[in-house]
């Protein structure tokens, strides 16, 4: 009997143990079912096809870039790439037309030639098929991430998407597949690497300023309610508010866990091997759904449903035996934070709350002891583009970092900082999660998706050499991103 046949076998027994001990069933986990993790497995037992970690495509000398959805980050991507040289806006595409017009308004204000057109349902495909572009630029709604990038990368064009980059196990695996095997990147556009403290402790790290890094923890706390899930002009047809439904785990895993992976090597020097997740139950957004629902019968449909517990938290352990803990809130009221902790054997660092703070003992740095770190170890990219970022906005000008960096890593035929083992490792949380918390907190295996590639894979290169070429506009008063 093959290995993979014991290990379906095995599954197909555990599941009926579960079932006979009255343990909810996982067949309606979305993204993570018994036949979802046998497939993984199936997956994971193949050999690579081409190692996309640090892989430099061709140099493209201007990056044509065709950006799908045209709604809040959309439109705020295409503004913020207007101001990079050596890139073109050639295509926009966009379900409702008038998100369109807008952003070639966008593009006329910053002095850029109008973008071919794409819109209704399958604009999309259209684009990735015909359009003239090297790179496809995602920001729709998340169950489109998937089918965008690979129609993008089957059709010959690098994508980048907004996160998370798949909402499945399956759907992570064929992005995987389809980078391998095309040869084109697959970055998910996890802007939270790019910000000033998440770089400044990454190269501390690196330079061993912490010591060994045994313990970090992340989190997307951002309290949404009345003013995002339940805005009818915030999310189109309500697409924010719908994924709460139904879906009980962390469901947007990568803002906290994409820097502090950064930190750990994973997926380059180690691993996440497995995590346990525990959602609270919901006391706040159906209450909140009711409350609507009685001043505009709108929100009739969203009363009564099976929204996700306000507060998940998943404990994740690495090949290495070190830990992360990853939590999400949107639906309780607190301040923001990604917490960001870093623990080391000779120091620690956290964000949030605020300020950010560095220790090498039992209390915290100074603010002028912390300022000289900062100028210390400051990155090269923070210092060639930082300030310009800050400019340009997006986030305090994380956002703009991340584009840059992206346009001139294309554009000079280097590697790029986030690849498609990443975006799979990073977003894998989102239907894994939601597996544990359905089984009562039990342990669930992480995918291997380099397929042990991570033992030898070199951490992101945290230089600028053979870059750093690609110029930026002028941040003209009357241009700069409100």
């Amino acid at each position: 009997m093959n290995r993979n046949r014991r290990k379906f076998l095995r599954h197909l027994a555990a599941g009926s143990g579960a079932l006979a001990a009255g343990l909810p069933s996982l067949a309606k986990v979305v993204g993570a079912s018994d036949e979802s993790v046998y497939r993984s497995e199936i997956m994971q037992d193949k050999k690579q096809t081409f190692n996309m970690c640090g892989y430099a495509a061709p140099k493209i000398e201007t990056v044509r870039v065709g950006v799908i959805g045209l709604g809040m980050r959309g439109s705020d991507a295409v503004e913020r790439l207007s101001y990079i040289d050596g890139l073109e806006i050639t295509a926009l595409c966009d379900k409702y037309p008038d998100r369109i017009a807008a952003s070639q308004k966008t593009l006329e204000k910053m002095k850029r030639p109008k973008a071919k057109e794409y819109s209704g349902n399958d604009g999309w495909k259209a684009l990735c098929e015909n359009a003239p572009v090297d790179l496809v630029y995602t920001a729709t709604p998340w169950s489109l991430h998937t089918p965008i990038c690979l129609a993008a990368m089957k059709n010959g064009k690098h994508a980048a998407t907004e996160v998370p980059a798949g909402k499945t196990i399956d759907e992570l695996w064929e992005l995987v597949e389809t980078s391998e095997k095309t040869r084109k990147h697959c970055m998910m556009l996890e802007n939270c690497c790019y910000d000033f403290f998440e770089l400044l402790t990454l190269n501390m790290v690196r330079n061993g300023m912490l010591g060994e890094n045994v313990h970090a923890e992340g989190a997307y706390i951002h309290e949404l309610g009345k003013d995002w899930l339940f805005n009818k002009k915030a999310y189109a047809d309500m697409w924010r508010l719908k994924e709460n439904i139904g879906q009980n785990g962390n469901l947007y895993p990568t803002h906290g866990l994409g820097p502090i992976a950064q930190c750990m090597d994973i997926n380059r020097g180690d691993r996440f091997d497995h995590l346990v997740s525990m959602s609270t139950a919901d006391f706040s957004l159906n209450a909140l759904a009711k409350e609507m629902a009685a001043k505009d019968s709108f929100f009739n449909e969203y009363t009564n449903r099976q929204y996700r517990g306000n507060m998940n938290t998943t404990l994740i352990r690495t090949h290495k035996g070190k830990t992360i803990i990853l939590q999400h809130d949107v639906s309780t009221i607190r301040p923001y934070s990604r917490i960001h902790l870093l623990s080391g054997t000779k120091g620690a660092a956290q964000k949030w709350p605020g300020p950010a703070r560095i220790s090498f003992g039992h209390s915290w740095l100074k603010p002028e002891e912390l300022k000289q770190l900062e100028e210390k170890y400051a990155l090269p990219i923070v210092k060639h583009i930082g300030a310009i970022a800050k400019e340009v906005g997006g986030h305090g000008g994380m956002d703009f970092i991340m584009d840059w960096r992206l346009i001139d890593c294309l554009r000079n035929g280097l590697p790029l900082d986030q690849d498609v083992y990443d975006a799979a490792a990073w977003s894998c949380p989102f239907p894994l999660s939601q597996r544990s918390v359905a089984k009562k907190s039990r342990t669930v295996d992480i995918p291997d998706f380099t397929r042990g590639a991570w033992k030898t894979n070199k951490p992101v290169d945290l230089t600028l050499n053979g870059g750093g070429t690609t110029g930026v506009r002028e941040v003209k008063p009357e241009l700069k991103m409100q």
